[in-house]
């Protein structure tokens, strides 16, 4: 073990204290905890340690070993070089939250050029310095809903499509707030229902209804009914986004929505074997004092320079929970500056491309798919870059033959509910080549059948 202190220095250092030795610093713990005996392995140089961990490291495969076709919210998207070169810049890679925001300059600006693009990319007023991940962003909506109604309305309708991790996360969130009611996402709902069941349950009660869009299966539908019911019933609407799909679609802010969330790891964020990622969230500028995290603004010193600061968010917001809106003040500041880098290399026509490119080669995989002896295409409806397969037999049979072929097969959506059994969602972004998509029917054939 590495012990950076000299003989000499301990013993200036336990004078100083009053102690003579190093176990009469520990006298009052009980003898029998003082020393144990613990069972460890022997000690390992440094070459053996490093070869230790690239066996072990060598025991995971990861997109870059495997043709990947899993989605489901994380998604595997090309990232530019100069994304990784910019983000590992030390004065972007070491930099801390900006407690002392007034001489973090750069990482302010950095900031505020990520609360522009995703304000724009978006269609919204506002956009906060971000959150940990889509899930907990969505969270972040609900309670921003109860405090913009000062928890007069207390009940949330979720999609039974949102994310089911969103879904959980966001029954956690509201397990402290008294008298809380949680809906339309209940065990036996239909995940793959209309939205007529969430427009009927609008009332005067409902702080929220949240949305996802495309939704979880990759299917898009018109929002419009639903936005125009809740805002007849003076509640507000939040839509969960598949940012690079919004390079596409109609942003939500050009049809009414009131809060925008998503996960940004699309835009230019690794898989990282799940983490860490970046939580999106945008809203309408009435809303702005009750959002959560932080905000950067632009303004002007004393000489009239350009300067950045945060903004309309009091200390409390960051010491003092129990007067803050919430528990969220350090924002994902490295993931929100790879979104910016990758959303500024890109541009407005390099956003659309990169959709269009998921768009048409999810299509061209689902015609395939769909005329496969055994298996059925299930999404009926306007679609992204995810669609529902039906398979001849059990995902996990399908997906464990799949790894061997050099594959990484799609989501089981058994995991979800029952009534999906031997259901995939299969998701195709533009790492996936015409030839990636006609090998994999072909070993879907395969493997089928074995």
């Amino acid at each position: 073990m590495f012990i950076p202190h000299t003989e000499d220095e301990r013993k200036v250092m336990l004078e100083t204290i009053g102690k003579t030795s190093l176990e009469e610093l520990f006298s009052v713990v009980p003898q029998k905890y003082r020393f144990p005996n613990l069972d460890l392995p022997a000690g390992l140089t440094e070459m053996e340690a490093l070869e230790q961990i690239q066996d072990l490291a060598q025991a995971n495969e990861a997109c870059d070993d495997l043709i990947c076709f899993l989605g489901a919210g994380a998604y595997d998207h090309y990232i530019p070089a100069a994304v990784d070169s910019l983000l590992r810049r030390g004065e972007f890679f070491t930099a801390y939250t900006p407690y002392q925001p007034e001489i973090s300059q750069g990482t302010l600006q950095a900031i505020f050029e990520y609360q522009s693009l995703i304000a724009h990319l978006t269609g919204m007023e506002v956009c906060n310095a971000s959150h940990y991940d889509g899930a907990t962003a969505a969270a972040e909506a609900c309670i921003t809903a109860f405090h913009h109604f000062q928890g007069k309305r207390k009940t949330f309708l979720l999609s039974p499509a949102l994310h089911p991790d969103y879904r959980a996360t966001i029954r956690t969130y509201l397990c402290g707030f008294e008298g809380t009611s949680i809906q339309g996402d209940e065990s036996h709902q239909d995940p793959l229902s209309s939205l007529d069941n969430l427009i009927s349950s609008i009332d005067e009660n409902t702080a929220l209804v949240l949305v996802q869009y495309p939704d979880f299966f990759g299917r898009i539908f018109d929002l419009a009914s639903l936005i125009k019911k809740a805002h007849k019933t003076g509640s507000l609407v939040a839509v969960a986004v598949n940012p690079i799909a919004l390079g596409l679609l109609k942003a939500p802010g050009d049809f009414g929505v009131d809060i925008v969330v998503g996960d940004g790891q699309p835009l230019g964020i690794p898989l990282s074997f799940g983490g860490p990622t970046l939580g999106i969230f945008a809203t309408r500028k009435e809303l702005i004092r009750k959002v959560s995290g932080r905000l950067v603004g632009e303004s002007v010193d004393a000489q009239g320079r350009r300067g950045y600061v945060l903004t309309l968010t009091a200390r409390e917001q960051h010491i003092r929970r129990e007067k803050a809106t919430s528990n969220i003040c350090t924002n994902q500041g490295l993931m929100a500056l790879a979104a910016t880098i990758y959303l500024s290399l890109l541009g407005k026509q390099g956003l659309r491309k990169i959709s269009e490119l998921c768009y048409h080669k999810a299509h061209y995989a689902a015609q395939k798919i769909g005329k496969l002896k055994g298996f059925s295409v299930k999404t009926d409806t306007p679609f992204f870059n995810e669609f529902i397969v039906e398979c001849p037999r059990s995902i996990s049979q399908i997906n464990n033959s799949l790894s061997d072929h050099g594959f990484l097969g799609g989501y089981d959506l058994a995991n979800i509910s029952p009534t999906l059994e031997n259901h995939m969602l299969i998701a195709v972004t533009e790492k996936i080549s015409k030839e990636m998509i006609d090998f994999f029917c072909e070993k879907l054939v395969e493997v089928s059948n074995e």
